[in-house]
């Protein structure tokens, strides 16, 4: 039967085989098998928040981020940014610009 909310079976797909096949995209990584933040962290902006640069998928990353701590260790949160090369570079064009913005308006 379909609800709304819910996507239709296909026929003999049982409802355990539908939750498998949704959760099979993107697996959640332990801490003990690599989950952790595996760049260099170059400085920490705040208790929480730390400017690291790591490499994903072959790409250097320049990657700013909120951190919590699980079971004694800091994990990366969702909040924030991780800026590919070239766009890191357009970001550093435009520093004396922002920071001249930041001044005007503080």
């Amino acid at each position: 039967m379909w609800r709304k909310g819910w996507k239709r079976k296909a026929e003999g797909e049982s409802a355990g085989n539908a939750e498998a096949s949704r959760s099979r995209k993107f697996p959640k990584r332990d801490s003990e098998d690599g989950g952790g933040e595996d760049g260099i962290t170059v400085c920490e902006i705040s208790k929480n928040r730390k400017v690291s640069v790591r490499q994903w998928q072959g790409n250097v990353l320049v990657d700013i981020r909120e951190f919590y701590a699980k079971d004694g260790k800091d994990m990366p949160g969702k909040k924030g940014i991780s800026l590919p090369m070239d766009q890191w570079k357009v970001l550093l064009e435009h520093v004396e610009a922002i920071d001249e913005a930041v001044r005007e308006n503080s």
